[in-house]
């Protein structure tokens, strides 16, 4: 039934994470906090310490302090350690700091997405000719000249698909290196406890748990009818799925050039009604733009800053460039929903929609035009 739901090619997945990358840019700018405790805060303005961590070093998370938390709990946590450090996040920095690293990874792969400003996935399927070793060889590479040249340490996870990948960047932090081969996919998901899986949050565990689910392998044998009775088929579909370490979505070949705009919510929020009413203006607004530069776009995709200040996405990769406003506005719908339908921890904070992948279809007619217009 399994190889009914989904089906695999061949393809060897490198996922590159940057080690808690706000504060590690942080100590290069003053080399002397490296063995302090570091934090990064967002201030809201309202107070001296009202605001939020950012992020912190691996120093400052020995005493609990995490992104998403206040300013004033972290300070409560370190108020006995001598020399922690609290600065400001300077997102200026950290964005031209990862767009050069970005260029040092992009060259590496057959297919390059970029998932987040200190996040990566490179296909390296055809340059490694599927070997394995190959792509282990070739991440030490990049793991080199992105510390050679940028002074910043990363984790990397070698996989047959995007999650295995990403799971196995996780692994060994910071700093790692994780090869996972196809058939080491099982030994390596199935002792791991079952809320490491990538998409289950605290709320899903708890329920896991309950039905006394306690490992990633427990709940690769749990049934799936069960599952989705449970979580409702998409999600029940997907935690079985991932259990079994099945994973067929792309590395999307994401362009460097895209149209985007992201904006502020009046009140931190899970509702769909009071999201998609910001998303569609923002649509309007990417698709104007587009207009008026004569482009259509092959991607599209949400951006949502949670209130743990983490940046999360969801894209999608079209068959034909489109740039008609209903098409886009459908698909930002869409996307919200499947977005909103995890498990997520945190409220959004913020919404922003992207199209990317951009042609210019100045004098050129669109098929998706020519099938609306029959």
């Amino acid at each position: 039934m399994l190889g009914e739901l989904k089906r695999e090619d061949k393809r060897i997945i490198i996922h590159i994470d940057l080690d808690y990358f706000y504060a590690q840019c942080e100590e290069l700018k003053n080399i002397s906090l490296k063995d302090k405790p570091l934090v990064v805060c967002v201030h809201s303005g309202r107070k001296e310490d009202s605001g939020a961590i950012v992020a912190s070093n691996y120093i400052a998370r020995a005493y609990g302090v995490k992104a998403g938390i206040p300013i004033i709990q972290a300070k409560r946590l370190l108020k006995d350690v001598k020399d922690s450090a609290f600065l400001p996040a300077d997102f200026d920095y950290y964005e031209e700091k990862s767009r050069r690293i970005m260029e040092i990874i992009r060259a590496y792969g057959d297919k390059f997405e970029e998932a987040s400003i200190d996040e990566a996935f490179l296909d390296v399927s055809k340059v490694c000719h599927l070997d394995f070793d190959k792509a282990l060889e070739l991440s030490k590479e990049i793991k080199k000249e992105i510390y050679e040249k940028e002074n910043i340490t990363c984790s990397i996870g070698i996989g047959p698909n995007k999650l295995i990948a990403k799971m196995a960047s996780d692994y060994r932090k910071p700093n790692g290196l994780t090869l996972v081969k196809p058939d080491e996919v099982k030994s390596f998901l199935f002792p791991l406890p079952v809320g490491k899986l990538y998409g289950i949050g605290k709320k899903t565990e708890s329920r896991l748990l309950e039905l006394k689910i306690s490992t990633i392998g427990e709940l690769a044998n749990f049934d799936l009818d069960k599952l989705t009775n449970l979580f409702g088929k998409k999600l029940g579909t997907y935690f079985y799925l991932a259990a079994n370490g099945i994973d067929d979505e792309e590395v999307l070949n994401r362009e460097s050039r895209e149209i985007s705009r992201i904006v502020t919510l009046k009140e931190n929020t899970l509702d769909f009604e009071e999201i998609v009413k910001v998303l569609d203006e923002l649509v309007k607004d990417v698709h104007l733009k587009m207009l008026e530069q004569g482009l259509a776009c092959k991607s599209i995709g949400i951006l949502a800053v949670m209130e743990d200040l983490k940046t999360r996405s969801k894209g999608r990769s079209l068959d034909n460039p489109i740039n008609s406003l209903e098409v886009m506005n459908k698909w930002a719908r869409e996307l919200l929903k499947e977005f909103l339908s995890q498990d997520l921890e945190f409220k959004v904070r913020r919404i922003g929609f992207k199209a990317s992948n951009l042609f210019n279809i100045k004098d050129q007619s669109l098929i998706t035009q020519f099938i609306e217009s029959q």
